[in-house]
C-alpha cells in the first residue's frame, strides 16, 4: 500500500512514520559522508540501479531525454568516485571543504518498500579563501530492507541550474 501524502500537514504527520525516520536518517548519513570527502562509502549507498540526477531544467522528469549536468548510474559513480579519489584531477586536487544543511524533509510517497522524500539542501564550499553557495530542492528516493536501506534515485535540482553554474570538485 503506498501513502500518498497530498497536503502539508499530511506530509508533516508522515514525518513521525518510522519509515520516513528510516529516510531522513540515511539522507542525513549521505551529507555526512560527502561533507568527509568518503566517496566509496558514500556509493555504496545506492542501490545498483540507481540514479544520481543533476538537472538543468527545475521542471524535468525525463531526465534520460533530457540535458543533465549529471547523469549517473552505477557505471558512472564508480567512475566519478574514482576521479576525485584516486591520481591528478581537477576534483582530486586542492578540493573544496564542504558543509551542508539537508533539511525542510517533506514525504511524497511512504510504502514498505520505499519512501520518496524532498527536501533543501544548502552547500557551503570553500577553497582558496573562497565561498561559494550551492542551493536546491533534493528528491531522494529510499528503498526499506532489513539488510540495510539504500538509495534508489536522487534528484538535485539545484535554484540556479538554468544559468552558468561553476564545476564542482564534490558530488551535491
Amino acid at each position: 500500500m503506498t501513502d500518498t501524502l497530498a497536503t502539508p500537514a499530511e506530509g508533516l504527520l508522515g514525518l513521525s512514520d518510522p519509515r520516513v525516520l528510516r529516510a531522513i536518517s540515511l539522507v542525513w548519513h549521505e551529507a555526512d559522508l560527502l561533507d568527509r570527502g568518503l566517496y566509496e562509502q558514500w556509493q555504496q549507498l545506492y542501490t545498483d540501479d540507481a540514479h544520481y540526477v543533476i538537472p538543468i531544467d527545475p521542471d524535468t522528469e525525463d531526465f534520460a531525454g533530457s540535458l543533465n549536468m549529471v547523469y549517473d548510474d552505477a557505471r558512472m559513480r564508480r567512475m566519478r568516485v574514482t576521479r576525485m579519489t584516486e591520481g591528478y584531477a581537477i576534483a582530486a586536487v586542492d578540493a573544496a571543504r564542504t558543509v551542508r544543511t539537508v533539511s525542510r524533509f517533506v514525504p511524497e510517497e511512504v510504502n514498505d518498500a520505499e519512501v520518496t522524500l524532498r527536501s533543501a539542501q544548502v552547500l557551503v564550499a570553500y577553497k582558496r579563501g573562497r565561498h561559494d553557495l550551492w542551493a536546491g530542492e533534493v528528491t531522494h528516493r529510499v528503498r526499506l530492507s532489513t539488510e540495510g536501506d539504500r538509495i534508489a534515485l536522487k534528484v538535485v535540482r539545484l535554484v540556479d541550474s538554468e544559468d552558468a553554474v561553476p564545476a564542482a570538485g564534490f558530488l551535491l
